[in-house]
């Protein structure tokens, strides 16, 4: 097993870079796990470093839309519109390829992900590059996403050198993933950015219903899940004859459970703050997942804005446990 160093030092984080190594650097959504995009060496070390499949795409990370430009064909005016409003930001736009970067990227196919990171030590060390970062998500495969150094420690230890600690994370959730048919974007993934924030800027909008091989990360059904089995409910009130208290952590929205043990709960947002929610949200699946209890319940959010990407990310974490459903506890 190799050792894994936490330190601020953004020099060590880029001699790394250059060299091929893949280092987790901290983003405005959740920590990256970056590699050189032009080296497909560096890049198949991130895949081996999540466990993650190959046919699972990754994100290509740069600091200027002029960059973007030179890796691939076109950018459609809609995804120019987006880039200007958004980035930096949380959104990720899928272009054609011009082929210059690896094929192992995005398994071959004609669309890569492009993304524009607003952290400034992100764009410090993409500023300090000659070349981009893939930089998906510094977990291992399907495992809940980091929004801090020790979420990072915790499941990478041992298999990747460097962590460059930038403390917690803004935003707390992966950028919305858009990709675009006739010049009119499609949503691939939900994520930080709202549809409503994209419709008002772009217009009629498409939600991605395509369920066949994707060119966005984060489409799978079973991702972002902790250890523990997790079950959504409706009403987090209403579960006490269901589930044991003593061994039954509870994600809570707006409301604690009394008959629980209050060490057993997180509170996303007391006064119901779907922003708040979506900062605490990854933090609070680490905390529970640590209890080591026998199971999670989660409380659904409302379906709107940030509400919809946090039922999206509870639904793929409860995969294969029932949703809604009553659980199997011996």
């Amino acid at each position: 097993m190799n050792t894994t160093i936490i330190k601020s030092d953004i020099d060590i984080a880029i001699e790394l870079l250059r060299n091929d190594e893949v280092v987790a650097i901290p983003t405005e959504t959740v920590y990256g796990l970056a590699a050189k995009a032009t080296s497909e060496t560096a890049v198949k070390k991130v895949f081996e470093a999540k466990g993650r499949p190959l046919t699972n795409p990754l994100i290509v990370h740069t600091n200027s839309v002029e960059k973007i430009e030179s890796f691939v064909q076109y950018i459609p005016e809609a995804a120019k519109v987006l880039l200007e409003k958004f980035s930096p930001g949380p959104i990720t736009v899928l272009l054609p390829t011009n082929g210059i970067l690896p094929s192992v990227i995005n398994n071959g196919k004609k669309l890569l992900a492009f993304r524009i990171p607003s952290h400034p030590i992100a764009l410090s060390v993409l500023e300090q590059l000659p070349f981009p970062l893939v930089a998906p998500s510094a977990n291992r495969f399907t495992s809940i996403s980091p929004t801090n150094a020790w979420h990072v420690f915790k499941d990478l230890e041992g298999r990747i050198p460097y962590i460059l600690n930038g403390g917690s994370c803004d935003i707390g959730l992966e950028s919305t993933v858009v990709g675009f048919e006739n010049n009119a974007p499609v949503i691939y993934r939900q994520g930080a950015i709202t549809t409503q924030q994209i419709k008002d800027v772009a217009g009629e909008v498409k939600i991605n219903s395509n369920k066949g091989s994707q060119p966005s990360p984060g489409m799978t059904a079973h991702h972002y899940s902790p250890s523990t089995p997790l079950y959504v409910v409706d009403n987090i009130k209403n579960i006490a004859s269901t589930y044991e208290a003593e061994t039954t952590a509870l994600l809570c929205f707006g409301q604690y459970n009394y008959k629980f043990p209050v060490a057993h709960q997180f509170m996303l947002s007391v006064e119901r703050n779907l922003l708040e929610a979506t900062r605490n949200f990854y933090k609070a699946m680490h905390y529970l997942d640590e209890l080591n209890l026998k199971c999670i319940v989660a409380e659904k959010l409302p379906n709107i804005g940030l509400g919809i990407a946090l039922n999206d990310r509870l639904k793929r974490a409860a995969h294969p446990f029932p949703s809604l459903a009553e659980p199997v506890i011996q």
